[in-house]
């Protein structure tokens, strides 16, 4: 079964070190917490807001070793009004045989606010 393992994180600025910084932490929680191995991940999306500029986040999946090949592409965010600003989400196909309700999302800084019903604390 293939299932997705959403997550997010909010940045203080838009910088190339505290994007790819924040990507990182946000990333490694997210395997950490599943227990998601490389081999097991059919691809990762990751999208920012429209004041995420500096760097790409896809970078630091690129840090942590054994990710090399995995399939990451990096997208937009539909630019709502009023929506959490500086923000970086990340989507993960993994093939797993937990269910839904045994998959933890993570949501970090100020994207805890996205979904309190799924935050974990980080």
């Amino acid at each position: 079964m293939i299932r997705g393992v959403r997550g997010a994180i909010t940045i203080n600025q838009d910088t190339a070190e505290e994007i790819v910084s924040a990507s990182e932490k946000l990333l490694r929680n997210v395997i950490d917490t599943n227990k998601i191995k490389p081999e097991e991940v059919t691809s990762v999306f990751i999208s920012v807001t429209d004041d995420v500029t500096a760097a790409f986040p896809a970078r630091a999946l690129r840090l942590i070793d054994g990710w090399t090949h995995v399939p990451v592409m990096c997208m937009k965010e539909i630019p709502v009004p009023d929506s959490l600003p500086l923000c970086i989400r990340v989507m993960m196909h993994v093939h797993t045989e937990q269910t839904q309700s045994e998959i933890t999302h993570v949501y970090l800084e100020g994207a805890k606010s996205l979904r309190p019903d799924l935050s974990v604390k980080g």
